[in-house]
């Protein structure tokens, strides 16, 4: 198909697409003739990815670069791939020598350990929570921390399910576009599902006998 079909069938502006080929998003396609090209299943696979990293997952162009970038790079183990990808999509905490952040991220630590989760001391992720526990802190809510616990296991049958779900797409590449879009869909839904049980529960507790 030429570009314009390749816009048409993804919703996606023939500009926009212009620009995620100038910024490498988007591989170019087979050339036919000097200003000529063709695109075919792969370019519109690629561009409803970027356009989900983009517009559901809110990540910036830099982001998603980094993103595809783990996707496409050859050799690498499955794990260490799944590593790479998510690193992409995660935004670091500001990094900060406050000691209470010390005092929180040996929390956190002490939680992956007693939950008997394999995860590197240098994972973001870490320093993030660990800025959320000191946050709550200083504004008045340290007992937070003790509600980590049951965020852990929760989070632990997600993970497994969603492991579960990559592992049964076959190919390597499904597998990694499926980590992709289940972390970035799956963490949208994950937001939403809390809310509503965070409705139910309080109509339940709160509300009306």
């Amino acid at each position: 198909m030429r570009i314009g079909e390749l816009g048409d069938t993804a919703g996606v502006a023939l500009p926009t697409i212009k620009y995620y080929l100038r910024e490498g998003l988007l591989p170019p396609g087979h050339r036919t003739s000097r200003n000529q090209a063709q695109y075919d299943d792969d370019h519109l696979r690629r561009l409803r990815l970027i356009r989900a990293l983009i517009e559901v997952g809110g990540l910036p162009v830099a982001k998603v670069h980094d993103v595809l970038a783990a996707i496409d790079e050859p050799g690498l183990p499955v794990h260490k791939m799944l590593g790479a990808v998510s690193k992409g999509l995660c935004t670091p905490a500001e990094a900060t020598h406050d000691p209470a952040r010390t005092d929180a991220r040996r929390q956190v630590e002490e939680l992956i350990e007693r939950h008997g989760w394999q995860v590197s001391d240098k994972t973001a992720e870490i320093d993030i929570v660990a800025s959320v526990i000191t946050r709550l802190a200083e504004l008045g809510h340290p007992g937070f921390v003790t509600v980590l616990d049951a965020y852990f296991e929760a989070c632990q049958r997600i993970a497994e399910a969603d492991v579960d779900y990559v592992a049964r797409l076959g190919k390597l590449e499904d597998v990694l576009e499926g980590v992709v879009l289940g972390t970035v869909f799956g963490e949208a839904a994950l937001a939403a599902i809390r809310r509503l049980a965070h409705q139910s529960t309080s109509a339940k507790r709160f509300g009306p006998a």
